[in-house]
């Protein structure tokens, strides 16, 4: 394994580090609007059957990654009862590729983002929005000037719990996508790849480390970006 010259990182720790910023980024980024709906309606909307719709929602929490991925497999795979329409009519392919990578990790992650939001919404005064309804405002008004913004520190919080959750997925997505270099090859699939070679035990300690560094970079961002977020809610209010 070379190491590049004056870099801390080696071609193989790049390619997988770059690759799990980009499945993570797009996991946190195409769930976050669903994610959003979610949390607004668990905490404002009461309704039969909503107590199975939190469970379903928080399944993924729960169940064995392997399960996850092996149901992503038969529904989103290429001969999937999804998966083949979506290959067919549009010619976009999940399974052994980056996006389905993204797909798992969004699934997984989903839960995090969705509690941490519900509580944000949870916290905002319904007056507020009450007052500004009386004095005219839309409803999507109000939520996009008042709700939403007064939520920005769930919002962020759970964008960055649900990014390092899904920098850390390895059940479903080895399930799922298998563990392609280059393609699907995250840094938990590499560190599995090193475990599984003898000899490899100082790669898998330096991914080992890495991934600690990044989960640990996260947190601290999401504890400083919500205080940043709640600073600037009290002072608008």
């Amino acid at each position: 394994m070379r190491v590049l010259s004056g870099s801390l990182l080696s071609d193989y720790e790049i390619a997988a580090l770059l690759l799990s910023l980009k499945v993570s980024s797009v996991a946190v980024i195409a769930s976050l609007p669903l994610g959003i709906l979610c949390a607004w309606v668990l905490a404002r909307v009461e309704f039969p059957g909503k107590a199975i719709f939190d469970s379903v929602l928080h399944l993924p929490l729960v169940l064995p990654p392997v399960v996850v991925g092996y149901l992503l497999l038969i529904s989103m795979g290429r001969q999937g009862f999804i998966g083949q329409c979506l290959f067919n009519w549009f010619g976009i392919s999940f399974s052994f590729s980056w996006r389905g990578a993204a797909l798992a990790a969004a699934i997984v992650s989903f839960p995090l983002m969705v509690r941490a939001i519900r509580q944000s919404f949870e916290t905002v005064d319904i007056r507020l929005e009450q007052a500004a309804r009386t004095l005219g405002s839309s409803r999507w008004r109000v939520f996009l000037t008042i709700t939403l913004p007064l939520t920005s520190p769930g919002i962020v919080s759970g964008m960055i719990i649900a990014f390092a959750r899904s920098l850390g997925e390895f059940g479903s997505t080895i399930t799922f996508v298998s563990n392609i270099p280059g393609e699907t090859r995250t840094i938990p699939l590499a560190m599995y790849s090193f475990i599984e070679t003898p000899g490899a035990e100082y790669q898998a300690m330096r991914l080992c480390i890495i991934s600690i560094v990044i989960a640990l970079a996260s947190l601290l961002a999401s504890q400083w970006l919500s205080k940043k977020a709640l600073q600037r809610t009290a002072s608008v209010c």
